[in-house]
């Protein structure tokens, strides 16, 4: 059977897709929830509204895609293929989502909530974290060196297991590095 390739079409509303690649797509408010996108490959698309949460991602190669204000809970993006593994994220839910042991140097996450989502072992380096809630998000092992947090809270971020050299931090978001010292920290005026 050949693989189907599709390039620059819009999708409104659909629920489905056919198994093939995906070049310069846009999807728009689409539900994609619990489907098998294994194998797919997206090139250049973005995703906008669009739900994707439980969507399984074995093998899915995902380049240069947008996701905009698209719920995606408990996605498995270290299932996803590594070979030039590239998004963006802005506005979009990835509560409960693994980026497991992934290279994925200089993402934009922005006002995105990534509420218990794991960052064990990746390569975030340059990602820059813009106004998104890290609530009980792992950095376990992750390289965050040069990554920009300023703007981010509820993170809890150990320096002695993650690799921090030269990221930034507000002086708010301090407290996140010093957590695991159970000390208090006040502003004076």
């Amino acid at each position: 059977m050949k693989e189907i390739y599709i390039t620059d079409k819009t999708f409104d509303l659909v629920d489905t897709l056919t198994n093939g690649e995906y070049e310069n797509c846009i999807f728009s408010s689409c539900n994609f929830a619990n489907k098998d996108f294994s194998e797919f490959k997206f090139t250049d698309c973005t995703f906008n509204s669009c739900n994707l949460s439980l969507t399984k991602l074995n093998k899915t190669a995902f380049r240069d895609i947008k996701f905009k204000d698209c719920k995606m809970l408990g996605l498995r993006f270290d299932t996803c293929n590594e070979f030039g593994l590239s998004f963006s994220f802005d506005g979009c839910q990835l509560n409960h989502s693994s980026f497991y042991k992934t290279k994925i140097k200089k993402t934009i996450f922005k006002n995105s909530q990534l509420l218990e989502t794991d960052f064990s072992e990746a390569d975030l380096t340059s990602t820059m974290f813009d106004n998104c809630n890290l609530e009980r998000a792992t950095f376990d092992q992750t390289i965050l060196e040069k990554a920009d947090l300023r703007t981010s809270y509820n993170y809890s971020i150990d320096p002695e297991i993650n690799r921090i050299k030269r990221a930034k931090f507000s002086i708010l978001g301090v407290a996140g590095l010093l957590e695991k010292y159970d000390i208090e920290i006040e502003l004076s005026n």
